[in-house]
């Protein structure tokens, strides 16, 4: 660590950059695309507007940050790695550094438990998460773990409850996926199942380690037959965003004026949140997976259909970011978007 942080609650450098992500204020837009793997983030670069300038940043963490123009409207790209922990940084830390609502997509490969099939793409209505249950008895006899059963209700692995997408942005994705020569066919919504492992949670079999999760995907599928993908991040952005409160956004100027709302004077500067002008919460989600492999068939998908995939989902995917009024978002001169190439 070269740069010395303060505030041990919410650590920030002394010119506000955020611990792990590593941006500051004018560096992130409010439109957003996150993807895993980063390799895919400089994929999407080549998308945005080659006339205006484009901002990197990679941190010392595993992020990286690419914000830009597409067709003239300011968009972030944010390759994050994988995980529940990396998709809580890159949420929290980002809402720390924008003013007004954000729109956060993401954009990543998943596997099939359901009806699709490698090759399609699923939109995530919902998703719940599947985690370890690290109380559940190990290397005991069946009679141990059958009065742990017993006594607590639990088993080996937990399932939560469903925390649900934005419904709009989900209906305008599969719209533009269509436009872009998707079929219908090949498009499925459905819930999604966020892991906190690749391996255990997910029901693969490894026997250098007891897992107990024999029958996990068949008890998933029992509880939520709308399941459709399982991969290890979407459940933290939806749940995320359903707790997020109100947008904050500082104001520029000394007098508001809206149409049809309450005309407000404050000073400039002052940072006051959108209570009162926009009552959702401060970030709305969905979530896009391309289907790698399908757990079902033990199917695995072509290299060169994901590089196809990719970019035809992700032009996609920028279409429908433009398509997303926002109320207010976040301005300055100093914003990488605004600076001259």
């Amino acid at each position: 660590m070269k740069e010395k942080f303060f505030n041990a609650n919410f650590p920030k450098s002394a010119d506000g950059r955020v611990f792990h992500v590593g941006i500051k204020r004018g560096e992130i837009a409010n439109r957003i695309i996150t993807v895993g793997d980063l390799n895919r983030a400089k994929l999407f670069l080549r998308l945005l507007d080659s006339d205006t300038p484009i901002f990197q940043r990679e941190s010392h963490r595993g992020f990286i940050t690419i914000t830009g123009k597409y067709k003239g409207v300011p968009i972030s790209i944010v390759g994050i790695g994988m995980g529940l922990s990396m998709m809580d940084f890159f949420v929290r830390e980002t809402r720390a550094v924008i003013d007004g609502t954000m729109i956060i997509i993401r954009l990543g490969t998943c596997g099939s438990i359901g009806n699709a099939n490698s090759g399609d793409v699923v939109i995530s209505e919902g998703s719940f998460a599947v985690t370890r249950n690290y109380n559940y008895p190990i290397f005991e006899n069946k009679k141990i773990i059958q009065d742990y059963e017993t006594k607590t209700k639990e088993q080996p692995y937990n399932i939560s409850k469903v925390f649900y997408g934005d419904k709009e942005i989900c209906s305008l994705i599969r719209k533009q996926l269509i436009i872009s020569g998707i079929p219908g066919s090949q498009i499925v919504q459905g819930l999604n199942a966020t892991s906190d492992s690749f391996y255990s949670s997910q029901g693969r079999y490894d026997e250098n380690f007891e897992d107990y999760n024999k029958g996990l995907i068949e008890s998933i599928r029992t509880k939520y037959p709308e399941a459709e993908s399982f991969e290890m991040e979407t459940f933290m952005l939806y749940y995320l965003a359903k707790c997020s409160t109100d947008a904050p956004y500082r104001k520029v100027s000394n007098e508001l004026k809206k149409e049809g709302k309450q005309k407000t004077k404050i000073s400039n500067d002052t940072l006051t949140t959108q209570k009162g002008f926009n009552s959702r919460n401060s970030i709305r989600a969905a979530a896009i997976m391309i289907v790698i492999l399908n757990r079902n068939k033990n199917e695995m998908i072509d290299p060169d259909k994901v590089n196809y995939l990719e970019r035809t989902v992700g032009e996609a995917v920028l279409k429908g970011l433009l398509e997303i009024e926002l109320d207010e978002e976040h301005i300055g001169d100093d914003c990488v978007w605004n600076l001259k190439v």
